[in-house]
Parts: structure tokens; sequence; C-alpha cells
């Protein structure tokens, strides 16, 4: 494998990314799945970022991501990667793409919510600077959720996480 950052190709989510992602969507998370109009509906805010990761070998969405942006907060709506592709920098790539267009729209924080059992997500977020404020019971249809923030960097933090 070529290195992590050289798994997908990422680029802005468009309509026409919707149905590959829907397909995406139902499997991964077939008890809580979001419904296509509600993956149109956040594609129609201008308050809303999503991206897309494409297997650059061929046609193909391996994962994709969405971020709600009202400054001064932001929060990571989704990211999603196919199971085949877990382990090879996609998460990496997405929650790296969402955290620069926040920073852009001056989302000093960014909140999540992340399965309690997900080890794997939350070590990601955990790497970029979340730490947990928070336990929402109940949030999935089977699981309770962990809430998680990161705070931008404040001028002289040198570790570029403050959170």
């Amino acid at each position: 494998m070529a290195g992590v950052n050289a798994a997908a190709a990422v680029r802005p989510m468009t309509v026409a990314d919707v149905a590959p992602v829907m397909e995406l969507e139902r499997s991964l998370f077939p008890k809580d799945a979001w419904s296509e109009g509600m993956l149109r509906d956040e594609l129609s805010h201008d308050s809303r970022y999503y991206l897309v990761a494409e297997d650059p070998a061929g046609p193909g969405i391996v994962g994709y991501a969405g971020l709600r942006s009202v400054p001064p907060e932001g929060d990571v709506q989704t990211i999603a990667v196919d199971p085949a592709w877990q382990g090879r920098g996609v998460g990496t790539l997405l929650l790296e793409g969402l955290l620069a267009e926040a920073a852009a729209r001056a989302s000093t924080e960014v909140f999540l919510e992340v399965r309690a059992e997900n080890r794997r997500a939350k070590d990601l977020y955990t790497r970029f600077g979340f730490v947990q404020v928070g336990l929402r019971k109940g949030y999935y249809a089977d699981e309770d959720a962990i809430v998680m923030c990161r705070s931008a960097p404040k001028p002289g933090d040198a570790d570029g996480a403050s959170g």
C-alpha cells in the first residue's frame, strides 16, 4: 500500500454523489441511516460542507464526511468509510478536510458525536485534539454517543491542539 494519504482522493461532495453515498450510508448504518432527503437537504445549506473520498484506481466512493459550520462553532455531522478501506487513512483525510474548512470558516470549536464503542474513531479524533465533553444516552438507535470537542489552536500553541 502506498503512503497513508495516497489511499483515496478527496473532493467536495456534489448532488451527483448522493446515490452512491446513500448506498454506503445504508450499508454502514442500517439501524439509523440518514434518508436521501436528509442528505440532499444538508447539501443545500451554505453552512454545510461535505466531502467524498474516491478510489483513485476507478470510480467508486469509499468514504464521505460532513461539517456544519456556524461560527464560532462547527459540528462534524458524519464521517463514514467503507470497511474495505478502513485503516488506510481515508478517515484521516476526511477529518483533515473538515477541520481545514472549519478553520477557513472561523469555527474555533468543533464538536462531534461518536459511538461509545467505536474505538477506532475515538482514537482518530483524539489524535486530532478532540476531548470528551459529554455523553448522550441513546443517541444512536442501539448505542450511546460520546460528545467530543476540539478547540482551534491559540496563537503560540506549540502542539496545534488546545482542546
